[in-house]
């Protein structure tokens, strides 16, 4: 019997937990980040990082390939043993409650400045933790639910933009390498950042019901992430002017703005107001993540007491700390510091190990 057979997942809901994952707050201010580093060749750089994390996720796949029932913290326990696998699993543990926290404030500090600005931040930590609680708690496969339910009930967002097109200007777009290659390869790593969530392969591979579907359904995600950055920042390089672009904190937000309804004064709250729903796919799978690896270093199978512990210790440290989105920016970039040695360093590595451990044996058999 499979270890993890009680939460087996379908390939479609491998699919949409891989590309909400990726899909988070950080989609609203990367045309203005792109556009400040590699002018409007910024989506040139969507292209090239949606290359690389591709080759980085076959490249994870391949490891779990050879060990199809495993996640990192059994495999690493499987090849280095029990004391040394545990050792090596602390930073990938450290790093899903990292990734965890800086995305839950992010989230924190949108809901403050549109919705709840007068009320403490605590309160509205515990009014976004409670729900991802009660989803992380049920184990994988109801959080498999709970991704496919919010994809299709906000996969009609991205559909919206379209309506500015005709009042962009192309023009805005040309020339292409205004300043040759070195600024758009420079926006490669905040690009990267924005494809980030691959890593949860490391927990989710063994899930899978039809594994011979893993590539596919990685492949699938990570190319609807590309193509939503791309009509996002495309969107917003035709709408506003070059210079102007980059006088936007949130780019997206200001473009729905110009959206107008007679029935709707202000579409834009009600786009961001749903837009939680989606960020939320993010913040489920990571801290599902989180609580994973802390369950298995602690040798338990039920990662409810992990999951509300965590839960408890988010709330405490907003209350102590009141992050800023100067504080949370800064975190942002201590991410971008971990996450190459962690998404795409570590299953490289791995990857060499294990087949040089191969090689090896293959050799001492007779």
């Amino acid at each position: 019997m499979k270890k993890y057979a009680f939460n087996e997942i379908t390939p479609m809901q491998y699919t949409l937990i891989l590309f909400g994952t990726q899909v988070g707050t950080g989609v609203l201010a990367l045309p203005r980040v792109l556009a400040e580093k590699s002018g409007t060749d910024g989506w040139i750089s969507i292209i090239l990082a949606w290359a690389l994390n591709s080759v980085a996720g076959l490249l994870i796949l391949s490891l779990f390939k050879r060990y199809p029932d495993d996640t990192m913290p059994d495999l690493l326990v499987r090849l280095f043993g029990k004391w040394l696998g545990k050792l090596i699993l602390l930073p990938l543990l450290a790093y899903f409650a990292f990734f965890s926290w800086t995305s839950l404030v992010r989230g924190l500090l949108y809901v403050k400045a549109w919705f709840l600005p007068k009320t403490p931040d605590y309160i509205v930590m515990l009014l976004l933790t409670v729900p991802v609680f009660m989803v992380v708690r049920n184990g994988l496969r109801v959080q498999a639910r709970y991704s496919e339910i919010v994809f299709y009930m906000t996969m009609w967002m991205p559909f919206f933009l379209l309506f500015l097109l005709s009042r962009g200007h192309w023009i805005h777009m040309l020339p292409l390498f205004k300043e040759g290659w070195w600024p758009i390869v420079k926006a490669l790593p905040t690009t990267l950042l924005s494809f980030l969530g691959i890593e949860v392969l490391y927990v989710l591979h063994p899930f899978l019901q039809k594994k011979q579907y893993a590539v596919h359904g990685f492949m699938i995600a990570n190319g609807m992430t590309g193509l939503l950055y791309l009509l996002v920042v495309i969107v917003c390089y035709v709408y506003f002017s070059p210079d102007a672009i980059t006088l936007y904190n949130q780019p997206v937000l200001s473009l729905l703005k110009e959206i107008e309804f007679r029935f709707l004064e202000r579409f834009d709250m009600v786009f961001l107001a749903l837009y939680l729903l989606v960020i939320s796919r993010s913040w489920v799978p990571y801290i599902f993540s989180t609580v994973f690896c802390a369950s298995q270093l602690l040798g338990k199978q039920d990662h409810a007491v992990p999951a509300v512990c965590y839960m408890i210790a988010t709330i405490v440290l907003v209350f102590l700390i009141h992050p800023t989105w100067n504080e949370s920016d800064m975190w942002v970039q201590y991410q971008l510091y971990a996450a190459p040695f962690l998404v795409y360093l570590l299953p490289l590595i791995l990857y060499l190990y294990v087949r040089g451990l191969e090689a090896f044996r293959g050799r001492q058999t007779p």
